[in-house]
């Protein structure tokens, strides 16, 4: 039975076929749902792309599987705009992802739903205006450069080394410089970065049987490493954050700083310390995750496709030359972006965007019962067969000029959709633009366990296991 299951970066033959001419980065090949199912038990790490049949890539909408409760995907755009637009107040976010999170970031806005969400959405406003751009682009370039001499050394010494870790440790470093207005070089910030990671290796985000099996709402218990990383990290969280509180020195101009000023639009008051804890949370988590996923998978495909990464380098040289890549610089790397947003399409960080009904619903020709959960997919529906032309495979050129305006509208959503759509979209775009570009034109990077590699969904879309690399300077 082993051996009559493909490898998850084979192809199919007539794939092969087809499309000699294009790259398909690794992915697990569509398969029956017995087989998926099959093939996701034995995976053994629980793995949600693996148990996805082929037919999930090709309906409208259907029930997933068989379940305890309702599992209806939903992968028109139309219908998915009804989720999250029209009826967003009837589909918060699913209980299993609650769950999942909240030992965490508590109730914090990236899991709250109703007028709990609202509240908190309207108080921490201001806090968003730190991730714009010409705010934020100071702690991405200098965190860029402290990177580079460091990874000069890895360079001059030739050895191989995680890439994944090398990008979420740069990503953290600028997501804490714009929360603390510090780098991630202090023992304090070292350990909160710790702490993720291995809440990140434990936390209980996809338990198979439970989501066959299990019930609506209930608890989702936590492993023992998962929950003392949270313990962790919310204790160090909360020590950073007393210690503002406690400064004499008046306002930071940085998110935490936000975050602890934020008032209640109608009463005056401000979060709690817990609150806090919950919010800053939110933001380091969801801050520096999307973009490492993103940047990991860029790096690696481009090492795999010379002659792309050899197209970028060309329009940096032609846009800016040796010059510094400012953000108007980052603005003008068109082909570069658009193998941000292509990269995004194959590996989008919040593969899957689950939700519960509240009350029945009706969704198409569906009725979703109570408690029903309602999946959207952005993995499922960026390489849905209706929807994409070679969904597999990596075409950049696709979100250049003409091209993308041909894409089916809604087909496209790897930062979500509606009112609760990734604020920091457009951050996280030019973050990684910096990153590829100053890495690109500086470094040549070499994969040295390229057959290894294939993606996980579990905070964010990962790798499996670590891809190792060798860089070398250009």
């Amino acid at each position: 039975m082993l051996a009559a299951i493909p490898q998850t970066h084979d192809l199919a033959e007539s794939e092969r076929v087809s499309t000699t001419e294009l790259y398909r980065p690794p992915a697990p090949v569509p398969l029956s749902p017995n087989r998926a199912l099959l093939r996701s038990l034995l995976s053994g790490d629980r793995d949600l792309l693996s148990l996805l049949p082929a037919e999930a890539y090709r309906m409208r909408v259907g029930r997933l599987g068989f379940s305890r409760r309702t599992i209806l995907l939903v992968n028109d755009p139309a219908l998915v705009r009804q989720v999250m637009v029209d009826q967003v107040d009837a589909f918060p976010k699913n209980d299993l992802f609650v769950g999942a999170l909240a030992p965490l970031i508590g109730e914090g806005v990236f899991i709250s739903s109703g007028e709990l969400w609202q509240r908190q959405r309207r108080m921490i406003e201001p806090a968003f205006s730190h991730m714009h751009l010409r705010r934020a682009f100071a702690h991405m370039d200098a965190a860029v450069t402290d990177f580079e001499t460091r990874l000069d050394d890895k360079a001059n010494a030739g050895a191989p080394f995680s890439l994944d870790a090398a990008m979420t440790h740069l990503t953290a470093d600028i997501m804490y410089r714009a929360i603390f207005s510090s780098s991630l070089e202090s023992r304090a910030a070292q350990e909160v970065f710790e702490a993720f990671g291995q809440f990140q290796e434990s936390v209980a985000n996809v338990q198979i049987l439970r989501l066959i099996l299990g019930k609506p709402w209930a608890k989702v218990r936590q492993p023992a490493a998962a929950q003392a990383a949270c313990d962790r990290l919310r204790g160090l969280l909360r020590r950073l954050i007393a210690a503002r509180l406690e400064a004499t020195s008046g306002r930071s101009e940085d998110i935490a700083g936000d975050i602890i000023a934020a008032r209640h639009p109608e009463n005056g008051r401000g979060f709690e310390l817990e609150e806090l804890v919950d919010q800053t949370g939110v933001f380091f988590l969801a801050g520096h995750e999307t973009t490492a996923s993103t940047v990991t998978w860029a790096l690696f495909i481009l090492a795999q496709r010379p002659e792309t990464a050899a197209r970028v380098r060309a329009e940096i040289a032609d846009v800016v030359g040796e010059g510094p890549l400012d953000l108007e610089v980052t603005k003008r790397l068109v082909f570069l972006r658009a193998v941000i947003k292509e990269t995004l399409r194959l590996y989008p960080p919040g593969a899957f965007l689950p939700r519960v009904a509240l009350r029945p619903v009706e969704i198409g020709s569906h009725r979703v019962p109570r408690g029903g959960m309602v999946m959207i997919a952005p993995w499922i529906i960026h390489r849905h067969r209706d929807l994409w032309d070679d969904p597999d495979y990596f075409d950049p050129d696709r979100f250049v000029g003409a091209h993308e305006k041909t894409q089916t509208p809604g087909a496209y959503l790897p930062f979500g959709l509606g009112p609760r759509v990734c604020v920091g979209g457009a951050f996280a775009l030019t973050e990684g633009t910096l990153i590829l570009a100053r890495l690109l034109r500086r470094y040549r990077m070499e994969v040295t366990n390229v057959r290894m590699v294939r993606p996980v969904v579990r905070l964010t879309t990962r790798p499996a296991s670590d891809i190792q690399v060798r860089m070398e300077r250009a």
